[in-house]
């Protein structure tokens, strides 16, 4: 389970503990228990740095075991990629959501929060969740808005997300160079929206369908084909693609796709690619997908995850 803090992390994971009938861990009161202090101790005598370090050690120690159990994590854990997969595996990730105000009304005046100690806990609030939302969304197999809610409705939401069962597919998501910038550049093709929006509207597709959604972007051709590659060995089973100017040209893109043959494959472009300019107009990637989808605007990787779906039925 993972949240900003004061998200009511703890309290949600103690009722849905008794309503799965499974133990309950704090992976901060584990790390405070092995290292003798309190978490703003911590803070205090060694930095965030090494706190980081320890959750990340705790996480992949966790991930060795194999009784059924709910975690709650710290605030800041999701925010180091290698913790984000480290979650992904040890089972379904849910996101409790709630406004700065929310958390702001829970945690006013609480000296043990190392990170909201200052003359304006409310800013730093709203900066912090500001920065760690969309990577929680990125992290999450099932999110729940929280805010407003009693406890055992909260509790009530997870269990029956949960109880829908395994999720139907691992499927990757991988952009290209400059799909960062998304909202700045060529608004009259890409449109206006950002890449949070793209990053939002991925995230909900995979919470509608109950699928596990991972999305990467680089600006540089070797990350890329290196994403490709671990995702032979990591039980992905379905790659969207958008690999951006690299698509007329990266042989070694295809060469790339065209290893990973046990993976179903869709290439998305958000313009009409067949309607610009002639060198936009090849492909050197397709051919090593099982799709290809154009034009349809940011929704075109929606598509192309509904193909993604749709496949895995037959």
């Amino acid at each position: 389970m993972i949240g900003f803090m004061g998200s009511g992390k703890t309290t949600t994971g103690i009722g849905l503990s008794y309503k799965l009938q499974c133990t309950l861990e704090d992976t901060d009161k584990m790390i405070e228990r092995r290292e003798g202090r309190t978490i703003s101790e911590i803070f205090a005598a060694e930095g965030e740095g090494y706190f980081r370090k320890k959750e990340t050690e705790l996480l992949r120690e966790l991930r060795e075991g194999d009784t059924r159990q709910i975690f709650s994590v710290g605030g800041g854990t999701p925010l180091l990629e290698e913790n984000r997969e480290l979650l992904r595996e040890l089972g379904r990730v849910v996101y409790l959501e709630v406004s700065p105000e929310t958390v702001y009304g829970r945690l006013k005046g609480d000296s043990t929060r190392p990170l909201l100690q200052g003359d304006d806990p409310m800013g730093r609030i709203q900066k912090l969740m500001g920065e760690r939302e969309k990577l929680y969304r990125a992290a999450a197999d099932i999110v729940i808005p929280a805010d407003g809610k009693r406890t055992a409705q909260v509790v009530e939401e997870i269990a029956e997300k949960l109880g829908r069962g395994e999720t139907k597919m691992k499927i990757l998501i991988i952009n290209g160079p400059n799909l960062n910038f998304l909202g700045i550049r060529e608004k009259e093709i890409y449109g206006t929206k950002n890449y949070d929006d793209l990053l939002q509207m991925i995230a909900e597709k995979g919470e509608k369908e109950n699928c596990r959604i991972e999305v990467f972007q680089s600006n540089h051709e070797g990350a890329l084909i290196d994403r490709i590659q671990d995702a032979y060995f990591d039980g992905t089973e379905g790659i969207v693609i958008n690999p951006g100017a690299y698509t007329h040209y990266s042989y070694a893109i295809h060469d790339a796709l065209a290893s990973v043959n046990t993976i179903k494959k869709v290439e998305v472009h958000i313009s009409d690619i067949t309607s610009r300019e002639e060198f936009r107009k090849v492909s050197v990637t397709a051919p090593a997908c099982d799709r290809q989808i154009y034009g349809e605007g940011l929704e075109g990787y929606l598509s192309a995850i509904d193909f993604l779906l749709n496949l895995e039925k037959k």
